[in-house]
């Protein structure tokens, strides 16, 4: 009798632990972390690697959560529920310039040089002077990353200089600058979701658009593009960004997790960044027709946007300068 009200309390506790083990698994902290970007783009790859590092790290205390291609919302959505916390990580790119009008500086057509200038313009501008203006707006901004170095294809002949944009109908991102370096260079700026861009092409509502190769060929939008001109005209970078209300609502060990995590990803992007680029252009070539353009043409037309930058931006000048000295 007394064997068997021992075994019954034996598996009384065993079935009480095994309950406990669930509940906690059943309540394990979710981070979700959505994107707009397609699978096959820098971004959508570097998320991939960030939540499979960081769930690495953080074992049972939490897990990362991840949706692309626009499944939780376009990037203007996910801004929004990053403050509601319905998402807890996104990875916005050219729309944080209509979050915080200095982060406008990477719509500076031709700044940037190369993935090693970006880097010294990361700390010495982009942490000291643009995600402070960023985190004032609402966001907490954990990583810096890469969108990657756009070029323009379209549908109605090669672009060789700013002469050849004129009347061309373009689709940009929704960023004031981007437009505005459009309308300088005499196209027909169309500010449109990237998700939407496809059908636009297909359909002839737009003639171009301008993106990394990566994008470009993720997206397939070499089926429905004829010309692809290697400009080169911005670098753009994508950040890893909570709201930040939310963020301080997070572990301080899983808040740590996170960001060291998005700091180790950044090399391994970079590498994986250039030999894609490398990669992409000839992939590209296979479909569509291929051309350099003048740079020093484009350049020249884009003076009167830095100075409307400088003007408008309160450290505009200030970070156009530091960034320009940075490239040398």
């Amino acid at each position: 009798m007394k064997r068997n009200m021992k075994k019954l309390l034996l598996g009384m506790c065993a079935g009480a632990l095994a309950f406990g083990s669930m509940l906690h698994s059943a309540s394990a902290l979710e981070i979700v972390f959505a994107i707009s970007a397609a699978p096959g783009s820098t971004q959508y790859i570097t998320a991939e690697e960030f939540t499979n590092r960081a769930n690495a790290l953080l074992g049972d205390k939490a897990k990362v959560t991840f949706y692309g291609s626009s499944q939780l919302g376009k990037d203007k959505d996910l801004m929004q529920k990053l403050k509601l916390g319905t998402v807890h990580l996104a990875m916005p790119s050219s729309i944080m310039s209509s979050i915080a009008p200095e982060a406008g500086l990477f719509d500076m057509p031709f700044l940037v040089k190369d993935r090693a200038h970006l880097n010294r313009i990361e700390h010495k501008v982009f942490w000291p002077m643009i995600a402070p203006a960023i985190e004032a707006k609402g966001y907490k901004v954990i990583g810096f990353w890469e969108n990657g170095i756009r070029h323009i294809s379209n549908n109605a002949k090669p672009i060789n200089s700013p002469d050849d944009l004129k009347g061309v109908k373009i689709r940009t991102p929704k960023s004031t600058w981007r437009i505005k370096m459009f309308s300088a260079w005499g196209a027909n700026p169309t500010p449109m979701s990237f998700s939407e861009v496809f059908v636009a092409l297909q359909t002839g509502v737009i003639d171009g658009q301008e993106n990394p190769y990566t994008n470009i060929y993720a997206a397939k939008l070499n089926e429905v593009q004829k010309y692809l001109s290697v400009t080169g005209h911005v670098y753009t970078p994508s950040y890893l960004t909570a709201g930040a209300g939310q963020w301080q609502k997070l572990p301080a060990d899983v808040r740590q997790i996170l960001e060291k995590t998005a700091v180790d990803v950044q090399g391994w992007m970079y590498a994986t960044g250039t030999m894609d680029d490398m990669a992409l252009r000839t992939k590209l070539g296979e479909s569509m027709e291929v051309n350099v353009a003048d740079r020093a043409a484009f350049v020249e037309a884009s003076k009167p946007i830095y100075e409307e930058f400088a003007k408008e931006v309160a450290t505009g000048k200030e970070m156009i300068d530091i960034s320009m000295q940075l490239a040398q």
